[in-house]
């Protein structure tokens, strides 16, 4: 009887919640929410400025010992507790709540990252004109000094080129920073609203409710085209940038090995930083995302299959960027390194310059932003996706019932859309570098990721996660996951912990402009609110918890156990009474 109740309020609460209606749906909605930008836009200069193809060795060594024991641990966490990144330490570790909410801050913050959709979906209405605006001079935001793209007949006459274009700004330049943002003159002049933004920013909101406001049932569907469409898109960029002239000097740019490099800490810094940002690791996210698996999934497998697929469309984006680059220096006379950028200005100034250079510009310039709003569309409604379930299941007997979650959805998009009309001002640009440099900084992942590992690896226990692994999927993770979660994960995060906070440099957008003291102190206030929420829910707990301070630690540090997982201890506790019986009576 017991076994039947404890089956039907399983089924009951998977009813009420959601699963993935296949396992399809879940790799293809993992594998579309860590595929993003990190992948397109960071991975690739992070490998040409870290000494080519030596910094793969970083990057690989440090994939294998956290990325992939991380990936695996929130994977299973969340599939063996069926809940979202706060209740889930209610099974694991009560102590450990404030890591939940220090990932629900984290995801209030990521969700500013909608602006680079919005950014992509209004370059991509610009691709289809007859002529496209980044290309010349002839617009009305041009100014005196504007250059159109130069492009040179013969290499014979590179630094003769190099020289002329002194002190003068390109037109893809003043398209981005004079059209697009219509930059103001810093954080404290907000301007008006960019009203050709404002309905991009409404059109990506529109399109992320839609996405998710039947949950899982509809976010899987989704993802079937988002998640799938960029690959497409790369697979045909990737085409035509290695047919391109000079494509192969800008490849020997962004692979050459230089060794000598890696005896630079920073070298490591580097990609130690990209693989907590392109693993979507310490954000909670994926284990929300195996909270709607069935407890019995392969989650281990799955762990492989999606960090190499990670790792691998870097890799592969990294050859889409630098033969595209090559391509441009030399139609420019300039050398690769003179073209090479990260982030918005490679996405936004320098491809766009480059497409604009081939034959059909239109067509590579529409297949480029066409991938690049896909791909920060599935990274988008997933973390909102994460975020309203993990709300929901604080308050289940509110959120659980038939049309709540589409009202709750709809709630959240309305209040962010208003809230995010301050990223398409002509300020807006500094607030979302702002929230980029303090809100999601190195520093929160670093820390969240060593408080993780000390809940789960010393306080829940690594073996008991290894167990509950097992129980699982049906295989026994090895030994070294144990060790990286207890020993080199902490270890390491902690170093890179202090060093970024020894190393501490105030943010700043270009030489002209210094944020004011004012905005430093906002932006403090955001990380350390991710970082303080951590301890302080600790020590609220604690005195509020009653007993001796022993018996407070082991209230506060015993789980709770999952019933699946407690059932399968009964079956085989009671499996063993029976053989012993019939071996006594025998």
């Amino acid at each position: 009887m017991n076994r039947q109740r404890r089956k039907t309020e399983t089924q009951k609460k998977a009813a009420d919640r959601g699963q993935w209606a296949s396992k399809t749906e879940y790799i293809l909605v993992v594998a579309g929410n860590v595929v993003g930008l990190g992948n397109l836009w960071r991975f690739p200069y992070l490998c040409y400025k870290n000494g080519g193809g030596a910094f793969l060795v970083p990057y690989g060594l440090l994939a294998v010992v956290v990325g992939i024991p991380l990936f695996l641990l929130e994977t299973s966490v969340g599939q063996y507790t069926q809940e979202g990144f706060i209740t889930c330490w209610a099974k694991l570790c009560p102590l450990a709540r404030g890591i939940g909410y220090g990932h629900f801050i984290m995801t209030l913050y990521g969700f500013s990252y909608i602006i680079v959709q919005v950014w992509a979906l209004l370059y991509l209405v610009f691709s289809f004109r007859s002529q496209l605006p980044w290309a010349s001079c002839e617009n009305t935001w041009n100014t005196a000094n504007c250059t159109s793209l130069q492009i040179l007949d013969s290499p014979s006459t590179n630094w003769t080129n190099q020289t002329r274009l002194t002190n003068t700004t390109s037109a893809a330049t003043e398209f981005w920073e004079r059209r697009v943002l219509a930059m103001s003159g810093g954080i404290e002049e907000l301007g008006s609203v960019r009203w050709d933004l404002a309905l991009c920013l409404l059109v990506c909101w529109v399109f992320c409710y839609f996405s998710i406001w039947k949950g899982v049932r509809s976010s899987g569907k989704v993802a079937y085209f988002t998640a799938t469409f960029p690959y497409v898109m790369l697979v045909i960029l990737l085409i035509r940038g290695l047919t391109l002239p000079g494509a192969w000097e800008g490849i020997h740019f962004y692979l050459y090995p230089d060794l000598n490099r890696l005896a630079n800490l920073e070298v490591w810094i580097d990609a130690g930083s990209q693989i907590c940002f392109s693993f979507n690791v310490s954000l909670g996210i994926l284990k929300v995302l195996g909270s709607y698996n069935d407890y019995k999934n392969n989650c281990y497998k799955d762990c492989f299959l999606l960090c190499l697929l990670n790792s691998g469309t870097s890799f592969v984006a990294g050859f889409v960027v630098f033969s595209v680059l090559g391509f441009m220096a030399q139609k420019q006379g300039v050398t690769v390194d003179a073209v090479a950028e990260s982030g918005p200005g490679l996405a936004f100034i320098t491809y766009p310059q480059a497409t604009a250079m081939m034959p059909f510009p239109q067509f590579w310039t529409v297949c480029f932003f066409l991938m690049l709003f896909f791909l920060t569309v599935d990274t988008h409604f997933v973390d909102i996706e994460c975020f309203i379930t993990s709300v929901c299941d604080v308050f289940p007997k509110v959120f659980h019932k038939p049309g709540r979650h589409e009202i709750f959805a709809l709630i959240i998009c309305l209040i962010f859309f208003l809230l995010h009309l301050m990223l398409v001002t002509e300020g807006g640009i500094y607030i979302f570098q702002l929230i980029d440099n303090y809100g999601s900084t190195r520093a929160c992942h670093y820390f969240i990721a060593l408080s993780e590992c000390l809940a789960l690896a010393w306080s829940f226990g690594a073996d008991r996660v290894i167990d509950i692994i097992e129980d699982m999927t049906g295989q026994r993770p090895s030994v070294f996951f144990k060790l990286c979660w207890k020993y080199i994960i902490p270890l390491l995060s902690l170093i890179s912990f202090i060093l970024y906070m020894v190393d501490y440099k105030h943010l700043r957008i270009n030489d002209s402009y210094t944020y004011p003291d004012w905005a430093y102190a906002l932006g403090w206030t955001m990380t350390l609110s991710i970082i303080l929420v951590v301890p302080l829910w600790a020590a609220g707990q604690m005195c509020l918890t009653p007993g001796t301070f022993r018996e407070r630690l082991s209230v506060l540090c015993r789980p709770a156990e999952n019933p699946a997982w407690q059932r399968r201890k009964n079956e085989e506790e009671g499996t063993t009474v029976e053989l012993t019986a019939s071996a006594v009576t025998t």
